[in-house]
């Protein structure tokens, strides 16, 4: 019987399959590649800071408008919610008993003046009638008591004649500043009450609206700052000088359609128990738009300053926190807390958590094992200002 010859081909092969699952085992256990990012330093610039604040518009002027006397309400001369002009009658009281009481103090001071008439007379006569000592020089004087009385109850009469035609022109209810009024809260033929004092009736209100303010509130820290800068003469105060300021309403997204004011007024004092302190800004509108009470939120200049730039897809939010990923010298990503600022010409402003010669992952990040420890392979890139497209 002939022998069986070894399968030496099929152990080689056997061999060969072994080597290639060893090798692959040995990839996989080590796992993928580091993936790559690109990296590239904060990019370093002076510019203006730009602090934020919200806030709200406030009229320049309101008043409430209430009748001076009381009285029937006779006409009411608006339509609710119109533009209003200094001097522009609003309501009419009704007049009748204000009238009477004219035409009867004129009466008084007719009835006054014909007795300093009659009063002036016997002064006269009695001069003439002591120089033949025909009375005493003690007549002479009781007469010219007399007309002293007499003309001082003619001034009373025509104090008491102004009084009652001032109440009479009291009863037509003008308008004391300009602008929008509300609606009327009392109705044709309703009393109200007037007076200088006390409980008078709401009859409507007004508020100015072309310029409007715009208030909001500091912390202590922002106002020791600004005053510092004042101090160092970097950037002038804005109890002395019209520091300029943006506003953007709840729909506005952007400072690009924003509209323009002027700081006017920094109060005296910060609020102990907040620790703020009241600043207020002041804006034309012209067409009427802002409102008393609009939300917004403002921007005030606060000085130049050396920053760092970083385009805003390369923040991460953690929680509160905002995150910036770099790259350590042992490629390992390390994540950074930073304080930003107001965006400058297409890039984020860093106003703390960045040094200059960090390397800042800015294409890759979004890649899932792009994580905090994770080994990454970094290529160097720039940050530039964006091309503003036409």
């Amino acid at each position: 019987m002939t022998p069986i010859a070894p399968a030496r081909p099929l152990a080689r092969l056997m061999l060969v399959i072994g080597i290639t699952l060893g090798a692959f085992g040995a990839q996989a256990a080590e796992g993928p590649p580091p993936p790559e990012v690109t990296v590239a330093n904060p990019l370093a610039k002076l510019v203006p800071r730009w602090d934020e604040y919200t806030g709200r518009f406030e009229p320049l002027q309101q008043v409430e408008v209430r009748p001076r006397v009381s009285g029937a309400v006779d006409t009411i001369n608006f339509v609710d919610g119109q533009i209003v002009n200094t001097g522009d009658l609003l309501f009419v009281i009704d007049p009748r008993p204000y009238q009477i009481a004219v035409d009867s103090a004129k009466a008084d001071v007719a009835k006054a003046k014909a007795q300093v008439e009659v009063a002036a007379n016997d002064v006269v006569r009695a001069q003439q009638l002591v120089e033949s000592r025909a009375i005493t020089s003690r007549d002479v004087d009781q007469r010219k008591s007399a007309l002293d009385i007499a003309r001082a109850q003619q001034l009373s009469a025509e104090a008491a004649l102004r009084n009652a035609q001032l109440n009479l022109e009291w009863t037509q209810v003008r308008a004391p500043i300009p602008g929008r009024v509300s609606d009327h809260k009392v109705d044709v033929g309703n009393l109200v009450q007037g007076g200088q004092t006390g409980a008078t009736t709401l009859l409507t209100t007004i508020v100015t609206l072309d310029p409007i303010h715009f208030v909001f509130d500091a912390s202590e820290a922002d106002y020791i700052r600004y005053a510092r800068l004042a101090t160092a003469k970097e950037r002038p105060s804005s109890r002395e000088f019209k520091n300029p300021v943006m506003v953007r309403l709840a729909d506005e997204t952007d400072w690009t359609h924003s509209h323009a004011g002027v700081m006017d007024f920094v109060d005296n004092q910060l609020n102990s128990r907040a620790g703020t302190i009241r600043g207020r800004a002041v804006f034309e509108n012209k067409d009427l738009f802002l409102l008393p009470g609009t939300f917004g939120r403002l921007r005030l200049f606060g000085g130049n300053i050396n920053a760092l730039l970083i385009p805003d897809a390369t923040i991460v939010s953690d929680q509160a926190s905002k995150i910036v990923m770099t790259v350590g010298p042992d490629n390992k990503v390390v994540p950074k807390a930073v304080t930003l600022g107001a965006m400058h010409e297409g890039l984020r402003v860093v106003l703390a958590g960045l040094k200059p010669d960090d390397r800042v992952i800015i294409a890759g990040i979004a890649n899932p094992f792009v994580r905090p420890g994770a080994v990454v392979v970094p290529k160097t890139g720039e940050i530039a200002f964006p091309v503003a497209s036409n």
